[in-house]
This record gives C-alpha cells, sequence and structure tokens, in this order.
C-alpha cells in the first residue's frame, strides 16, 4: 500500500498550450498517495450555468451548434468565467447575452467538476428567478434558439436524450429533486 500524504508535490510544470479559454499543462509530481505520476490537465478558468425559471415554473433553455460535440445541443445558458470575474455576475451576463434575459435573483445551486480526470474546469450552476425579457446580445460566433419549457418536458427530453448535455442533465435533475420538491411542499 502506498503511504498516504495530505499534500500534492509538484516536481515540474511544464504548459503545453496557452489558448483564448483553456491551456494545457503537464506537471510531474507525487499525488496524496505517495505514487509518482505525470498528468496532463486542461486548464479553465471556470464556467457559469444559469437555470432560468419563470414565475409560472417554466424553464428556459437554448439550442446552439457545439462543433466539438458535431451537433446542436439543448442547453441550459452557460459560458466561460471572464478573467477575476465573479461567478454570480458571470451568470448574470451571459444570461443577458444569449437570452436577453434580466433576473432580479440569484442563488447558487450546484457546482460540479465535468471532468475531473483532464480538466480543471469548475462550473457553478445558479438559479435565476424574477426575469426580465430584454435584447439578448450573443456573441458573433452563437446562433442561438431559445425555448420555454415545463419542468417535466426538461425531465421527459433528458430521458428520451433530446438533452445530452451534462451541465444541463445536473442542473434540472438537481432542480427537480432538491429545490422545486422543497418548494411543493
Amino acid at each position: 500500500m502506498a503511504k498516504r500524504t495530505t499534500k500534492v508535490k509538484i516536481l515540474s510544470s511544464e504548459k503545453m498550450f496557452t489558448g483564448r479559454v483553456f491551456g494545457v499543462r503537464r506537471d510531474q509530481l507525487t499525488e496524496p498517495t505517495g505514487i509518482k505520476v505525470v498528468r496532463e490537465v486542461v486548464t479553465h478558468p471556470g464556467s457559469v450555468v444559469v437555470l432560468p425559471v419563470f414565475d409560472d415554473g417554466k424553464i428556459l433553455i437554448i439550442r446552439q451548434y457545439r462543433y466539438a460535440a458535431g451537433q446542436f445541443l439543448w442547453e441550459l445558458v452557460a459560458g466561460h468565467r471572464e478573467p477575476n470575474e465573479d461567478f454570480r455576475r458571470g451568470a448574470a451576463r451571459e444570461l443577458q447575452e444569449e437570452t436577453g434575459y434580466t433576473a432580479r435573483r440569484y442563488r447558487k445551486l450546484l457546482e460540479i467538476y465535468p471532468s475531473p480526470g483532464l480538466l480543471s474546469e469548475r462550473m457553478m450552476i445558479f438559479l435565476a428567478e424574477g426575469l426580465t425579457k430584454g435584447a439578448a446580445s450573443p456573441e458573433d460566433d452563437e446562433q442561438i434558439e431559445a425555448r420555454v419549457l415545463t419542468l417535466s418536458e426538461g425531465e421527459r427530453w433528458i430521458r428520451t436524450g433530446k438533452i445530452r448535455d451534462a451541465k444541463t442533465i445536473s442542473g434540472l435533475l438537481y432542480y427537480a429533486a432538491f429545490v422545486r420538491r422543497k418548494r411543493k411542499r
């Protein structure tokens, strides 16, 4: 059995790539288990995800083309966090940019790591309520279609595979199981 320590000891670290949104780094390290390894990590500043819920309980989702997946996907509003940007402010920015809506209230629902085996990205999922319609201002490369669904429609879309995006599935199911259910009691 490997000796267990409390810290990671980084022996060397090399930046392999630096891009507009993410980078790639190769580290040689000793893990808390005592094992020496080489790890390649996609570094990312973090993302915000927004679950907009209208006063009548319906939700807003968007559809856009995702090149890495090679298809259009239905998703919650989301985007990367700008350098030194507070997660909540990033959520408000993304909601307005992608849908035109603003919200009176934001509440952190969930924090997830979408692929912790290779990606440092931390996603913060927010519930947005008290929505007011406005004009969207998507980035030049974003062609976004918005749609309003009931929560049960969203759950059905998950079951049938119409929604396959992990952050969206996590946010919707968390909301259905722990937030919405609590409000109905």
